[in-house]
C-alpha cells in the first residue's frame, strides 16, 4: 500500500489554489469552484483541495510537506510573501521543523526527518 493523496477543505479555491501554487505544488487538475489536484515537487504523492461551505472545528487538518533544503525553501517562500507562524526549529522528536497554515487555517508543517523520518531511536521493531 502507498499514499497516493491527501485532501483538505477549503472554503475558497480560488485563494487557496494559488497559495498551494506558490508552495510549489503543481497543478494537475482544476475542476473549480470544487476540486484542484496537485503533484507534489518531489515523489509520487498528490495532493488535493476540495470546496466546503466550513472549516473543520478544533485544530483542523495537519499535513507534513518534507523538504531536504528546509531553511532554504522555508527563506525562498518568505521572499514569495507566504507568512510563517514558526521558522525552522529542532524539535526534540529529532525533525527540524517549520509551520504555516493555508488561508483555510489548515495546518501545515514543512520539515526535514532525514533518517528519523521513518528510523527514530525509539522505533518499535517488527516482531
Amino acid at each position: 500500500m502507498n499514499l497516493n493523496q491527501v485532501t483538505v477543505p477549503s472554503q475558497d479555491l480560488s485563494v487557496s489554489v494559488p497559495f498551494y501554487q506558490k508552495l510549489g505544488l503543481k497543478l494537475i487538475v482544476d475542476a473549480p469552484p470544487h476540486y484542484a489536484r496537485f503533484e507534489c515537487p518531489d515523489g509520487e504523492s498528490t495532493f488535493s483541495i476540495h470546496k466546503t461551505n466550513e472549516r473543520p472545528s478544533g485544530s483542523g487538518v495537519y499535513v507534513y510537506f518534507e523538504c531536504e533544503n528546509l531553511d532554504e525553501t522555508v527563506e525562498g517562500l518568505i521572499k514569495k510573501g507566504i507568512k510563517f507562524d514558526e521558522k525552522p526549529t529542532d524539535k526534540r522528536w529529532l525533525w527540524r521543523e517549520a509551520r504555516l497554515k493555508d488561508p483555510d487555517g489548515n495546518q501545515l508543517i514543512l520539515f526535514y526527518g532525514g533518517e528519523n523520518r521513518k528510523n527514530p531511536p525509539w522505533r518499535i521493531e517488527d516482531a
